[in-house]
């Protein structure tokens, strides 16, 4: 098997896409209502009975899901087949109030390796490639899910998991890895890393599959010519199956979704209304292929837009923009709302590297934020007032990008704690004084 593309569901109709969506979705009501009781209770308080949805087009009838549900019903609450159903259980890192635990029959695992082999083949991925695979392992669905989809492809699979650098990189070079796939703030860290061991000429890579953690488009230039390859975005959540919910194409213009799969809606974050296409809100994913864990019209919190113009690779699912922040994760700073998705834009644009910490405060019941940024080995042989000046410049781009002042402070290379994982991004040290 060279490939694993599948234009027959890839590239098909809106009006097949449609039929497949509708008849998935009246499928799934019904099992969601006769299987969880949590979600049942949810529906007759809204007055919705399974024969109510029959089409996409009823899919606004049907109450939302939010993250604060599934933690209430953790750890059985939504589960919508017996336990000796599932095969797998996958969660989220639980940093704050209960983990999210979200389960698997066999044919869940085989649907979200799909996913993910979709993902591989559009970053021009085939059996003949040797995928490495350094997201995380275990509960963490970032290495089962594209370890699942680079052994469907039929690629040969490394399954590094995160950390270990000197063996991640020894791994690279002595097998030839030519697909990289780990969070955007480690791959950074992997291309310092390899150019600070003269090993450039060593590597084979031509692609990398980046996600579980926000990134810029500087950031992806950035990544892109220091390790020479094209680097593609990914997306997913543990509550919805993990990444290949949707992915990038060859033209970076948005992440194709598995339509087939997921049906998507863009709300308004605060009214709860569904918005046209085009519009920038707040995504909604309801799962129609999931037997163990569906959930119907759950909010990601993650601020996007969709677009069904015709792409130039052939697939028509519909698109979603890379998310432009997060409607729980925004910062409100002095009243105004900041998202550090600006803060990196700012940074990279200036020619800083993607290593930096956005500390907010709280002095005199006055909102502070402080943003500690890397300096690159050539900054930091500047003196003092070539320093200072920097420092100046940054605040003035800064406040036109936010509306506020926030203070700079350049810090020498290596000062900020790398991350193998998701990256450290934010310290709000206002939540001490709650």
């Amino acid at each position: 098997m060279e490939n694993y593309y599948q234009p027959e569901i890839e590239c098909a109709s809106a009006e097949q896409i449609r039929a497949w969506q509708n008849e998935r979705l009246v499928k799934q009501v019904k099992h969601v209502y006769d299987n969880v009781p949590y979600y049942r209770k949810k529906m007759v308080e809204k007055g919705v009975e399974p024969g109510d949805v029959k089409s996409i087009d009823d899919l606004y009838k049907l109450p939302f899901l939010t993250k604060d549900d599934l933690r209430e019903a953790y750890p059985y609450g939504l589960l919508a087949k017996p336990l000796e159903d599932c095969v797998r259980i996958q969660s989220t890192s639980g940093t704050t109030g209960r983990r999210v635990v979200a389960f698997y029959t066999q044919n869940d695992i085989d649907l979200w390796d799909e996913c993910c082999a979709r993902a591989i083949v559009a970053a021009g991925g085939t059996n003949k490639d040797v995928v490495h695979v350094c997201y995380g392992y275990g509960l963490f669905t970032g290495g089962p899910g594209l370890n699942g989809g680079s052994h469907k492809v039929g690629s040969l699979t490394l399954p590094m998991s995160s950390g270990n650098t000197e063996r991640q990189i020894q791994f690279m070079t002595d097998l030839g890895s030519t697909i990289l796939c780990c969070t955007p703030s480690y791959a950074a860290y992997l291309a310092e890393s390899i150019i600070e061991r003269g090993l450039q000429g060593s590597i084979k890579l031509k692609a990398g599959i980046f996600g579980a953690e926000a990134w810029t488009e500087e950031m992806r230039h950035d990544i892109e010519e220091k390790l020479g390859i094209k680097a593609y975005d990914i997306y997913g959540l543990t509550e919805i199956s993990g990444p290949g919910v949707s992915f990038e194409c060859s033209e970076q213009t948005g992440m194709h979704i598995n339509e087939d799969h997921f049906i998507a809606e863009i709300i308004d974050p605060v009214t709860e209304e569904v918005l046209p296409e085009g519009s920038k809100g707040e995504l909604v994913f309801t799962s129609i292929t999931k037997e163990a864990f569906p959930l119907l019209r759950y909010r990601t919190r993650d601020i996007t837009v969709l677009s069904r113009e015709k792409c130039s690779c052939g697939r028509t699912h519909v698109k979603m923009k890379k998310p432009m922040g997060r409607s729980d994760d925004m910062l409100i700073v002095k009243g105004v709302n900041v998202f550090p998705s600006q803060i990196e834009m700012v940074l990279m644009n200036k020619g800083y590297p993607a290593n930096y910490q956005i500390i907010v405060d709280r002095v005199h019941n006055s909102d502070t934020i402080e943003v500690q940024v890397e300096m690159t080995p050539e900054m930091f042989s500047d003196n003092v007032g070539e320093i200072t000046g920097r420092e100046k410049e940054l605040v003035g781009a800064l406040k036109a990008m936010l509306g506020i002042y926030a203070k700079v402070k350049l810090v020498a290379p290596k000062t900020i704690q790398r991350s193998e994982g998701k990256a450290v991004r934010v310290i709000d040290k206002r939540n001490l004084y709650k």
